[in-house]
């Protein structure tokens, strides 16, 4: 091969790989056509509204993703090649040699990159789906006169957040974190399909962990100290983590922390169970602070 057709399909690939992208960006870009309904209009957000965006994402960016990957090891090794046909006859056995392992590397590198993102679009989907699966165990509360919300957006220290569910009812007010995790091997002793508590760590199969304890009671702290500086009182809010998928159990002990840990599949009966703490004004303060934050989903 010569280096002019050396050149020609590094072209080729480059001119290929830059159309697909650009025309991905314009079909995107190119949509102009009139909504329905008002501009202004807003939806509230959804069970696992963020994790659904990111996972969208993830799906619109994956063709320029693929291309980038594909094109890159060819690009990296045909370059090599053209060189390696500049250099003196005794060093272009060797120059081949590295253009080869250069291709090898960077299709192992750049696969890997590509695969690591399929896999976190699907972890992203896997935790849109935890959180629809909460809502729906949440939804019979409202019938109860409860407020429920979705994908609650925050902002801490400079940092966005969002908090996955949040109920309001006369038991009080509660931010429910949900954590989706697969299942896998056990430990001897252990069930594959069971979590414990033991008030202030979680014993999985495994091995132990804090994974959402913390987040959920920094989540409740947030809403408590938000409420108070929008509400002008102080509202006890209650951390809970669900777990959907696993049964969970109490493990004895003498510790105790702010959160609490269930299944989803209880929280109709878990989250009444409390005493009423809650009037029906304060549950319609809270409501209309909250929807207010929430209602900003767009066309």
């Amino acid at each position: 091969m010569t280096w002019k057709k050396e050149l020609f399909y590094l072209g080729y690939m480059l001119l290929f790989g830059a159309s697909v992208a650009a025309m991905a960006w314009w079909q995107r870009q190119s949509r102009k056509t009139r909504l329905p309904f008002g501009a202004e209009f807003k939806l509230l957000r959804g069970p696992g509204e963020t994790q659904l965006r990111l996972a969208r994402k993830y799906d619109e960016d994956a063709v320029p993703w693929l291309v980038w990957a594909s094109v890159v090891p060819v690009t990296v090794g045909m370059l090599l090649l053209l060189v390696t046909t500049w250099l003196p006859a005794d060093l272009q056995v060797a120059g081949l040699a590295i253009a080869v392992l250069a291709f090898v590397a960077a299709l192992f590198l750049t696969a890997r990159w590509f695969v690591g993102k399929a896999r976190e679009s699907g972890n992203r989907y896997l935790g849109y789906f935890g959180e629809r699966i909460v809502a729906e165990h949440l939804e019979p509360l409202k019938a109860q006169g409860w407020r429920i919300f979705h994908d609650v957006p925050g902002t801490a220290n400079g940092h966005a957040f969002n908090v996955d569910h949040v109920a309001v009812g006369t038991a009080g007010a509660f931010v429910i974190e949900t954590k989706t995790r697969r299942k896998g091997g056990a430990r001897p002793g252990f069930d594959d399909h069971k979590v414990f508590f033991d008030g202030r760590s979680l014993v999985w199969p495994w091995g132990e962990d804090n994974h959402g304890l913390e987040q959920a009671e920094r989540n409740a702290v947030w809403l408590a100290d938000t409420l108070k500086a929008e509400l002008g009182e102080r509202v006890h809010v209650t951390p809970v983590l669900t777990l959907p998928g696993w049964w969970v159990e109490m493990k004895p002990s003498r510790d105790s922390r702010m959160c609490r840990v269930t299944n989803p599949k209880v929280l109709d009966r878990f989250l009444p169970a409390g005493a009423p703490v809650l009037g029906q004004g304060q549950i319609d303060a809270i409501a209309a602070k909250l929807e207010a934050r929430c209602r900003d989903v767009e066309y």
